[in-house]
């Protein structure tokens, strides 16, 4: 089975023009498993997101849109922490569109980016532990990066949620720690 299928989808930098959308589909199932929680409003959501094309725009953030063929908002895909020699990952799809391997499409291109266009080697990725989909996720980065495993951290969210955020270090193959 092919992982990384372009042809399905378009990944591109993040405009407003998804704000709705971002909004909408970043909800409770989405964020079970994460410490952000779902956006009270829309002009939250606009906060933040506005924050991260701010951190973009000074090159430490990329912040990618997933979009079906059709132009429908389906996910982003982000790397934080340019300015780190170790920067943090997200991706994150929209319930419907799950199990098509849009995620692993959408992270895989801004792994790419951050690795031609800023000359990044290593990232951080988090998930949950109960979170089976992002685990296998993981998992299918095996041939070109080496997973490190970090230390489980179990915390209290501050809006109550319990979780069990395992992180790893996916560092590219070939590339030697400094």
């Amino acid at each position: 089975m092919e992982l990384y299928k372009p042809e399905l989808l378009r990944v591109e930098p993040f405009n407003m023009n998804y704000l709705q959308d971002y909004f909408e589909g970043f909800d409770e199932e989405i964020t079970k498993y994460q410490w952000p929680d779902p956006f009270e409003s829309i002009d939250d959501a606009r906060e933040l997101l506005q924050g991260f094309l701010d951190e973009v725009e000074s090159g430490e953030t990329i912040l990618l849109s997933v979009l079906s063929n059709n132009g429908e908002f389906i996910g982003s895909s982000e790397v934080h922490g340019l300015s780190e020699d170790c920067c943090e990952v997200g991706v994150w799809i929209k319930k419907t569109e799950w199990n098509k391997g849009y995620a692993y499409t959408a992270l895989k291109k801004a792994l790419d980016v951050a690795r031609t266009m800023y000359g990044k080697r290593e990232f951080f990725y988090e998930t949950d532990i109960r979170n089976i989909g992002s685990m296998k996720l993981l998992h299918k980065f095996e041939d070109e990066y080496e997973i490190i495993e970090q230390e489980l951290e179990k915390m209290t969210t501050d809006s109550g949620k319990e979780l069990e955020l395992q992180g790893y270090i996916m560092r590219a193959k070939g590339i030697q720690k400094a």
